[in-house]
């Protein structure tokens, strides 16, 4: 006797059970696969977020060629923007790679991720070389490794990967609250060691994604009242120890530097209170210019000299007068070459990216994915924001690299994995539309029991 299964005649014996010869059984496993990869490969990741960052990408390339001015060393013009192509070439195969593994297994390692960085960040903090005043980096062979620049997306996976886990309806577990403020803490006294920007950017990260996950107003006032106690006392130790090194030469001549290039340094010296006493007295067309304000006075010289719609892509001039224009102040450069339209356009293509995201993820049938995606969106153009704000005097004086456009090799490869988990996400995440099916089950499987809280967005 036999019956048909799905297409396959499986025999029975004498008693009914069925007997699977071993070709039969293939078959039957073979058509299992086939389905399951015919949902895999049916699947394509945002094309608005791909056209958001292959734009900028283009706006970096052109743009940094006037930037690296300075660079030029020798007859080789072009090897700056070979150097940074290179990075968005790397940066590129990364993106790609990542948008096509499931977000799911990035989230499994969210631990053993997190306490590399840390560790790299440590390792950075007391034993890595200067850059700009600020010792943050170690040497890999013949590159510069810059573990700030990756501990802002390890903070922003593993706190997905706690809140996801411990997410209820419209709030999180007490326990994830406590687990995601031990691990900013971690983070951000390290981080506040070579300077309060990235501390400041991780943690208003980290408040958005507890905003995000629905934690009532209460505790968030709680979590951020920790935060400020913990740095009151962090910045107390920090100025005692610093106290007897504040008059050492050596140390004034670093300072010095640091404040000439925008670089930032150590929380317990004079740089951080200096930087903010002159962004209060602000910058006056009478002023003497020397290496504390060059910066800041260069910069509004090139977006004056922009005007409205700019002098043209390659006609910069102030890039050759202006230190770190090729990184920490190349918006400049994009308002002087586009004006002030071209620095709209721009400003509003970060914000489209979180607009984006913020669709996508209030879609999804799952929390994990909507943390994942909107905490890499809220990093990129918070970060873009405040780069913006700095080269246009809104804030202090402080090295913040604006993503995907500034050179720096550990900025373009971080960003560019930021944005390869967002279309990672767009790609392998349920809409909620599709309910119950072969592909929500896929996405279940692959998260596991633990990881898999309903959105707050499809609970409504």
């Amino acid at each position: 006797m036999s019956q048909e299964i799905d297409g396959i005649y499986i025999r029975e014996s004498l008693d009914g059970r069925p007997i699977e010869p071993k070709t039969e059984r293939k078959k039957v496993k073979k058509a299992t696969k086939k389905r399951s990869e015919d949902v895999v490969t049916a699947l394509k990741s945002d094309p608005y977020i791909w056209g958001i960052y292959l734009l900028l990408v283009l706006i970096s390339i052109i743009e940094l060629y006037s930037a690296s001015a300075s660079e030029v060393v020798g007859t080789n013009v072009y090897a700056p923007l070979i150097r940074h192509g290179m990075f968005l070439g790397i940066g590129f195969v990364i993106l790609y790679l990542i948008q096509r593994i499931h977000y799911g297994y990035i989230t499994r390692f969210a631990g053993a991720i997190g306490v590399l960085s840390w560790l790299a960040l440590a390792y950075s903090t007391f034993m890595g070389v200067e850059i700009n005043g600020a010792q943050r980096a170690f040497m890999l062979g013949p590159f510069t490794v810059q573990p700030p620049e990756i501990v802002k997306l390890t903070v922003i996976i593993w706190l997905a990967t706690i809140l996801a886990k411990n997410q209820m309806r419209h709030d999180v577990k007490t326990s994830g609250i406590v687990y995601s403020a031990i691990v900013v803490a971690a983070f951000g006294g390290l981080l506040a060691l070579n300077g309060l920007t990235n501390t400041l950017l991780v943690m208003v990260v980290s408040v958005s994604m507890f905003l995000i996950c629905g934690i009532p107003l209460r505790k968030i006032c709680i979590v951020i009242g920790v935060y400020g106690v913990l740095f009151g006392i962090f910045y107390v130790c920090t100025k005692v120890i610093n106290r007897s090194s504040e008059f050492d030469k050596v140390g004034q001549t670093e300072q010095v530097v640091a404040e000439a290039t925008g670089g930032d340094h150590s929380l317990g010296s004079q740089t951080q209170i200096n930087r903010i006493l002159r962004f209060l007295k602000g910058v006056h067309p009478e002023d003497e210019l020397n290496d504390e304000n060059r910066q800041v006075i260069m910069a509004k010289l090139a977006q004056a000299r922009g005007g409205v719609v700019g002098k043209g892509f390659g006609n910069s001039r102030e890039s050759v007068r202006l230190p770190l224009a090729f990184s920490d102040y190349i918006y400049s450069i994009v308002i002087e070459e586009s004006g002030l339209i071209g620095g709209i356009f721009l400003m509003i293509l970060y914000l489209l990216l979180l607009a984006r995201a913020g669709y996508v993820a209030y879609n999804l049938n799952r929390a994990l994915p909507a943390f994942l995606i909107l905490g890499c969106a809220i990093l990129i153009v918070f970060q873009a924001l405040v780069h913006m704000a700095i080269v246009t005097g809104l804030f202090p004086v402080s090295g913040q690299p604006l993503p995907l456009i500034s050179k720096g090799g550990t900025s373009v490869l971080v960003m560019s994995a930021a944005i390869g988990i967002m279309l990672s996400v767009s790609r392998y995440a349920t809409r909620q539309k599709e309910g119950k099916s072969a592909r929500d089950n896929d996405e279940a499987r692959h998260l596991g029991d633990d990881m898999n809280a309903i959105n707050a967005s499809a609970d409504n």
